[in-house]
Formats: C-alpha cells, sequence, structure tokens
C-alpha cells in the first residue's frame, strides 16, 4: 500500500478518519493524501470574473489556514501528508481523485446512524461508496489503535461478488488479517438448507480460487433473522476489528439489508466498515 486518501470537512469524524489513516501509514509505510471539497455555491461562481477570482482565493485561503492547524497532531508526525483542495459538489469526483492519484485506500469519517444501512445512507460517505473503485474504511469513532486483526467479509456469494472478494484478500494481506467468511441465512423465501448453501460457497470459491477450495472450511454459516443482525453477531461473537462488505456502485448499500435491527445490535455499526466495489 502506497497512498491512502481522506476527504475532510475538518469534522471531528474526518479526524477520526485521518488518525486511522495515520495508523496504516505508519504499518505500511504509505503516503496520506488529505481532500477537502470547497463545494463553491453558483452564486459565487456565476458573479463577474474579477469578483468571483477574488472570493474563490478568499475560501482556498481559508482551506489552507484550517490545514495548517487540523494537520497539527503528533500522529501524523514522520508520515508524508499532501494537501488538496477542490471545488468538488459532486461526491463521485473523490474517486477520479482517487484513481488520479493511485490511491489504494480511501479512509472516511461518518455520523453514521442506528444499523449498519444508515451509517451510509443519505451521508457524504455513501455517495462516496456509491461511486469508489477503490476500497471505502468508513471511520464512526475515535480510535486510539486501529487494528485489522480479525476481519469479516460477509456476502451472499453470489459470483458477482468474487472482484470484492479478490480485492479484500489483497488488502488483508497486507495486514496479515484473518479473513472471516460470513454466509447469512436467513428464515423465509431467502433460506437455504445445509446442502444448498454448501454448493453455493463451494462453486463460488472453485471459481474465485481457481479450483482451490482451502477456505471453504474456513467459512461461517450464521443463521438469524437479518443479514444485519447475522453479521453484527458474528462479528461480536470473535470480537472483530473490522466488517467488510461488498456494494453494488451506484445501487448502493440499502438493498444489501433487510429488516430492523435492535438497538443492542445498532450499536455493533460503530465497528469499522470497509466496502469493495462489485
Amino acid at each position: 500500500m502506497k497512498k491512502i486518501l481522506v476527504p475532510i470537512d475538518f469534522s471531528e469524524h474526518s479526524e477520526y478518519a485521518l488518525q486511522v489513516a495515520a495508523d496504516i501509514a505508519k504499518k505500511q509505510h504509505a503516503e496520506i493524501i488529505v481532500l477537502h471539497m470547497l463545494g463553491l455555491s453558483e452564486a459565487i461562481l456565476t458573479k463577474d470574473e474579477a469578483q468571483e477570482a477574488a472570493e474563490a482565493i478568499y475560501y482556498l485561503r481559508l482551506a489552507e489556514k484550517r490545514f495548517k492547524t487540523f494537520l497539527d497532531k503528533e500522529y501524523l508526525k514522520g508520515i508524508k501528508v499532501t494537501e488538496t483542495v477542490q471545488n468538488y459538489k459532486v461526491f463521485s469526483e473523490i474517486n477520479e481523485v482517487a484513481n488520479e492519484n493511485e490511491v489504494d485506500l480511501i479512509v472516511m469519517g461518518s455520523h453514521g446512524s442506528s444499523g449498519l444501512s444508515e451509517v451510509f445512507v443519505g451521508s457524504n460517505t455513501e455517495k462516496v461508496v456509491r461511486t469508489s473503485e477503490i476500497p471505502v474504511l468508513v471511520i464512526k469513532n475515535q480510535i486510539d489503535e486501529f487494528n485489522m486483526k480479525e476481519v469479516v467479509f460477509a456476502c451472499d456469494f453470489k459470483m458477482e461478488n468474487i472482484r470484492a472478494y479478490h480485492s479484500a484478500k489483497r488488502l488483508f494481506n497486507l495486514f496479515n488479517a484473518t479473513l472471516h467468511l460470513v454466509y447469512v441465512n436467513l428464515p423465509g423465501d431467502r433460506f437455504r438448507n445445509s446442502d444448498q448453501i454448501e454448493e453455493r460457497i463451494k462453486e463460488f470459491l472453485y471459481k474465485a480460487d481457481s479450483g482451490n477450495l482451502e477456505n471453504f472450511d474456513k467459512v461461517v454459516v450464521q443463521n438469524d433473522y437479518s443479514v444485519e443482525s447475522g453479521i453484527f453477531n458474528y462479528c461480536q461473537k470473535i470480537n472483530a476489528d473490522v466488517i467488510a462488505i461488498p456494494t453494488h456502485g451506484r445501487r448502493g448499500l440499502s438493498h444489501f439489508f433487510n429488516g430492523s435491527i435492535g438497538e443492542d445490535i445498532a450499536n455493533h455499526a460503530n465497528k469499522p466498515v470497509i466496502t469493495f466495489k462489485i
């Protein structure tokens, strides 16, 4: 891993993301690119050129001044940090910055809400997750020392998830993380018996791992009433550091989830979540 992109708005949540990015950068000998989006309004950009330029420079200098204070952190010492300010208002453009700079990982803070699906839905973070070709690590709370030792990768083992599975394995290998593969078996129309689940998982891994089924015995089938509660309950059982899930991009994450989750389960959404594009 060489480069980590951290979009910031100078809030405490973006500082949580920055601190995690710093932990990763030190362990991976990577550099950090810090991106602030000015998002100047059309009212400013449609004024006469002289006034437009003057106001744009004002906001740019204001951002640069805030950078100086925001990045004056002990945990950033020894890390190469590059600042960039763009007048982006469309969050898909963060993906362009990431691609142009050959970024390996995006780390973002999120205010989130209760439940895993609401960590993203309706937020700026979700807009980045929808469009990013690059893994996005979402941080909701301050983490004094970020570790990625026990990782839960949950999916339905459909063939469309192979790309996300490969991306997850590559990333987690960098951290020497233990990857727990989880299939959540649901009641009702989505219920599958043991033979059906085994067949689906074997077909997936056979194709994904080029005929190698050594990961088959590592797959855990979690029976639960919803995908969210299945993921959270298993994460609690093994004290997972990170939840990893595939996403369909523009369709967002909401399609991945069904039902509601209790307050005790929702609290586990505070764990870092990393998404991989299908």
